[in-house]
């Protein structure tokens, strides 16, 4: 087993995988955060960090056919910007301090976050360039952790934007946060060839994970996306709270 992982750690981290990639396939976001948070109960989730972005790759190659006339590429392009200024930083902060501190700052606000969605609050008025990038500084400085994509969630779930182009957005930009993010890991000796096989191992559970989440996804309006959504990341808030008091 790769990362010298016992039989019955597998089996549950596969179980794991497999409801992460459903979350995913029906909200285009919280996977990598549901995984890393159950992983983190079980074993040191640290060398799974590289696994985990790799995973959110591959399945948007799943999911590439049904997004791609859906996504807001301006959205996206401005974050990544914001995003590639921060993630040197964190990653080299992550390597050297842990990341348990920055787990409780950042699931507390987004749990803060998650509570002002829930009572129906938006913002009225369209985001710019500015607005995004600085939320993509945030979700870089995020990632490190695992987590970027969750201040982008919150973010968007606070602005008046479809369901199928929220889910799209989020679907590509986590790929390319995750693809400036690897090679960073992988400067930092985290990617080894335990990496690819734990991938290789995860790929069928990807597919068939995306591909169920997928299917419910067509069947959900606007405002059970919506409420899903916002009770996601107020529940992965709560467990990156959970998983940072433990490792304290």
């Amino acid at each position: 087993m790769p990362f010298d992982l016992g039989p019955g750690t597998a089996a549950a981290l596969a179980i794991a995988l497999l409801g992460a990639a459903f979350v995913r396939g029906y909200s285009g976001f919280g996977f990598s955060a549901i995984f890393i948070a159950f992983a983190a109960l079980v074993t040191n989730p640290l060398p799974l960090i590289p696994v985990v972005f790799a995973c959110e790759i591959l399945m948007t190659v799943f999911q590439a056919r049904g997004i791609r006339g859906y996504v807001d590429w301006r959205r996206v392009l401005y974050m990544l910007c914001g995003a590639a200024i921060a993630l040197p930083f964190s990653v080299t902060v992550m390597l050297s301090v842990g990341t348990d501190t920055a787990r409780i700052v950042i699931s507390a606000i987004i749990l803060v976050m998650s509570l002002v969605l829930l009572s129906g609050w938006t913002l009225q008025r369209r985001i710019g360039a500015l607005g995004h990038g600085g939320v993509g500084i945030i979700s870089g400085a995020c990632n490190s952790a695992g987590i970027g994509g969750l201040p982008v969630a919150a973010f968007m779930s606070a602005q008046p934007m479809q369901a199928a182009t929220f889910r799209a957005t989020m679907i590509v930009y986590l790929t390319g946060l995750d693809m400036i993010t690897l090679p960073l890991l992988w400067a930092g000796g985290l990617v080894s060839w335990d990496t690819a096989i734990g991938l290789v191992m995860a790929f069928p559970l990807l597919g068939l994970g995306v591909w169920l989440g997928g299917r419910q996804f067509l069947s959900a309006s606007p405002s059970t996306f919506r409420r899903f959504a916002v009770m996601l990341l107020m529940t992965l808030s709560l467990l990156g709270l959970l998983r940072a008091v433990k490792g304290i």
